[in-house]
This record gives C-alpha cells, structure tokens and sequence, in this order.
C-alpha cells in the first residue's frame, strides 16, 4: 500500500527549487480579479497587448482550433481528426513515429497510416498527442531568451513525467496527462515571454521566505495559474485542461480523485520534479531528496508507491533525448520506415510500398474498425500512396437518389463538397460505367477529344484543373453502394497507375466491401 501522504505544510524541501515553487492557493480567476481590480486589469491589458504585437505561440495557437474541434465533434470524429493530422505533412510524421515507439508498444507497431492511429490509440489520444507536439514546435520557435528557453525545457520535461506517471496507473489517457503537465507551466512561460521584465523582477525577489507564487501574485496582482487559465480560455482549449491548470498540494486522499483533480495532481508533481531535474546537478543528493519527499507526498493521492513515482521521474529522465527525438522534423534525407511523407509533390516512387503498408494496416484493423473508419483507412492509403491532390468518397444515398461526398481529403476539396455530387440514375460517362461494370477505370487525359462526351458536366465545372484521374467503385452483392475518386491537378507532374497499383487498389476496395457485407449481416 502506498505511504500516508504527508500534509503540505510538513514535507520538507531540502532543494531551493522547492522553496522557490511552494504550492499557491486554488483561487478562481475571477475571485483574483475581484480581490485586485486595477493591477490585475492593467497587467492582462499589457500581456494581451504584447500577444498581438508578438503574435501568440507561433505554430501552436494557429491550429489548435481545428484539433479541439476534431476533439469535440460529434460526427466523424475519427475521420477529422485524421484529416486534420494529414494536413500538416510535420504533424503526421511525427504522429506516426511516435504511435510507433517504444511507449506505445503494448498496441503493437507498424502503423503506418493515421486513421490506424486514430482507430488503436483512439481520437482522444491522438488530439492530445497533436496537441503536445504543436505546444512544443510553438514553445522552440517561441523561446527569445535563456531565460524563456530554461522555461520551456522545464514544461516538456514535465510532459515527459506526466506521460510515465499516467503509463504506470493504466486508467487514464496518457496524452492528456502529457498536455496538462505541459500547460501546467502555461502562466509562467507567458510572463517570461512576453513580459520578460516582469518575470525578471519576480525571479529578483524571490527569497527562502518568499516563494515564486506569492512574488508573483504581488508584483502581478493576479497568480500564475489565473493567467494560464484565462490564456487556455483564449485559445478554447477543452475544459479538462483548463480546469486542471491549478496547483494540487499533497493531502492524504480520503477518497480517489475525480478526473480533473487527478490531471491537477499529476501536473503539479511533474512541474515540481521537472524544476528539480532540470535545475539541480546531475546526481545531486539533494535533489534526490527532494524528489522523494514529493513523491511520497504525491503517492497516495495518485494511488500509487512513491518508488513507482520515483521510477516514472527516473525513466522521463533517461528517455527525454530520444523522446524529443521523436517529436521533432526529420532531417532531408532521412527515411523513417514507418513515417512516409512526400519529398515531392505528385506521385511517390514507392506508390506499390506505401499502399501495401495501408493494406496491412486495414486487414490487421478490419475486425475491430467500424465500417466509417475502414473507409478512412482506404482513402487516406489512397491518398498517400499515390500523391493524389483529392481523394473523396463517394457514398449512394437512395433516398435522395444521389451519390454525394462523404469524406475528402486534399487541399481546398472541402469549399468544393457541395457540389461533388451526382444522381444514380445511369448516365452513360465514365462514373456510372465504374459502377455498373464494378471495374476500376483510369482516366489518363480527360482532355482527349474521344472522351469529351464520356465526362459528366459537374466535373467538369467542379474540377476542371485535374488532369488524371481514377474511379474505384464499391459494390456489394452487385449493388453499387459508392465509389473512391482521386485525381492529380495540372500542377503536377504527368502519372499513371501501374499494374502493382492496381493490384493493391483492388485489395483496398475488397477490405472495403467485406467490412460492409458483414456489419449488414450483423
């Protein structure tokens, strides 16, 4: 059984780390503005000030609303959140390489499409996951000063304890626990940034009877952690993780915390220890003190042993270099085998590779994906693996009489989903002909005279700069259900889809179709 927690005011802190962070009250925001109207109004007017001359977080706040909204929506969920991840070509690479490493391993690995990300780490995990990796790129591209510099390696230290304290409880979403950590550290990182005088006159008071938090309270009339709440409001980041950015004192809990609470917890001992790591000597036994003192405190109220929170600390220590290996670009040149990203625009050389691979990944996710998710699979192996500008699938609705867009991939398809429609009734053009021969067909010059009275007047007027392109049609049972479309723009260079290709495409619609067939019997 974990050691009774000590009560906050008797856990000694040998470190000077631990002086300088003493845990501040839990005030609401709006309780701080009231007790300190004019100085907390005049500080917040300067920060916002400073935000819009300096702009916020660059890479981090311009696309944080897209993945909150994948988070939250109530329909594909799993499809948007994949779409949003491929739409940063950085952001996927290194998603894949991270649902590929050693910490996600209990999954098993291989993965080489985002939408299997989604479907086995789950759209949650994988929102947090892109969240902590676009904090981090906001964070390097942010840092002006050592001093901003020190901040940020001490917030995604503490991510890196955060993910080990919640790996080792087994019931809660590890990537959520890594962005409160790393947000945990949100109200500090904005004053040294943007008003880095500020932070410097605080950092100048502190003494040994004079902590960090209250410094700040009285040289900013409003706390740390208010401002890190109003600043998470402003981006819209989801209420969990802005109600978790408050600093949780160690207590002896009478109870299991609730889920907020715990996310609190598991922030407030990451930051404190990541301070520790990252402010004492390599091998400093005060240190190592300190950080026992905390994680006894801590033990309890995370249900834990402190040698488990000692150990979850010990192996963020010792993994932070290769982890932030992985969070990071790849060089030119490098090839990372399990995250394929294009080096040039149009169709990879290695097309057959990387639709074999998202053929593997359907048939190893085909008996626990939903039909929806099997369909992203598809259209994003499609996708990718040949460099197409859009990707969209088509799906009959025989109430209206139509096959309409269900999901798209590419750049500026969706301004054009409203009008990627067409009726079932037959048509002789080259889209009915897929349906009705359930045959593959590949346009390779749309601009060829002999085919001008094959093509269908809405794709001409709706895309009229695609110069190739290829209707995989889905039938089950002799019933035409929809089709997969993709296309190359006259931007890019001249292609054609290979005998390999076809092979796996016609695999890829087989997945497909099956999948189908067998939730209908179900």
């Amino acid at each position: 059984m974990p050691l009774p927690g000590r009560p906050h005011e008797s856990i000694s802190h040998p470190h000077p780390v631990l002086r300088s962070r003493a845990v501040c009250q839990n005030i609401h925001p709006m309780n701080m503005l009231q007790q300190s109207a004019a100085s907390p109004k005049k500080i917040l007017d300067l920060l916002w000030t400073r935000v819009r001359q300096r702009g916020d977080l660059p890479g981090f706040s311009r696309v944080i609303g897209t993945i909150v909204a994948a988070m939250r929506g109530d329909s594909d969920r799993d499809f948007n959140m994949t779409k949003t991840v491929l739409a940063d070509p950085a952001l996927t690479q290194r998603v894949l390489r991270l649902a590929n490493s050693a910490m996600y391993s209990v999954f098993g690995q291989d993965i080489s499409t985002v939408s299997k990300a989604v479907v086995v780490l789950g759209t949650d995990s994988i929102g947090h996951l892109a969240l902590g990796l676009k904090l981090i790129d906001g964070l390097t591209e942010a840092v002006n000063s050592q001093t901003t510099r020190a901040e940020m390696d001490k917030a995604v230290m503490a991510s890196h304890i955060g993910r080990q304290v919640a790996a080792a409880t087994t019931m809660y979403d590890a990537e959520e626990a890594v962005v409160c950590a790393m947000l945990h550290s949100l109200g500090r990182m904005m004053v040294a940034f943007y008003l880095p005088e500020r932070w410097e006159s605080i950092q100048a008071r502190i003494t040994a009877d004079r902590d960090e938090s209250a410094v700040a309270q009285e040289e900013l009339g409003i706390g740390l952690d208010s401002i890190a709440r109003l600043v998470a409001q402003r981006w819209g980041l989801p209420a969990p993780l802005i109600d978790s950015l408050q600093d949780m004192p160690p207590h002896l809990a009478q109870e299991p915390l609730d889920h907020t609470n715990w996310l609190s917890a598991v922030s407030t001992l990451s930051v404190r220890c990541a301070e520790i790591v990252c402010t004492a000597a390599a091998g400093s036994q005060e240190a190592a003190a300190a950080i026992s003192a905390l994680t006894t405190g801590y033990a309890s109220m995370l249900g834990l042993e402190p040698e488990q929170l000692e150990g979850a600390v010990a192996a963020a220590r010792n993994a932070v270099a290769d982890e932030l290996l992985l969070t990071r670009p790849l060089s030119p040149g490098t090839h990372a085998l399990t995250a394929i990203v294009r080096t040039a625009p149009g169709k990879p050389a290695d097309a057959a590779l990387i639709l074999g691979r998202g053929v593997a990944d359907m048939r190893s996710a085909a008996s626990s994906a939903s039909t929806a998710q099997l369909l992203t699979m598809a259209l994003e192996t499609v996708f990718k693996g040949l460099g197409f500008s859009r990707t969209v699938a088509f799906l009959r609705n025989p109430g209206e009489g139509t096959y309409a867009a269900r999901l798209m991939f590419g750049e500026g398809v969706q301004e054009l989903a409203s009008r990627l429609a067409f009726g079932d009734a037959y048509q002789p053009d080259v889209f009915h002909a897929a349906l009705v021969n359930d045959k593959m067909i590949f346009i390779e010059n749309p601009g060829d005279p002999g085919f001008a009275n094959k093509l269908p007047r809405w794709w001409k007027e709706t895309l009229p700069t695609a110069h190739s392109f290829m209707v995989l049609p889905l039938t089950v049972n002799r019933h035409p259900i929809g089709l997969i479309y993709g296309d190359w723009d006259s931007a890019l260079p001249a292609a054609k889809i290979n005998y390999p290709e076809v092979v796996l495409l016609d695999q890829i619609r087989s997945l497909v179709v099956r999948a189908i067939e067998q939730r209908r019997q179900v």
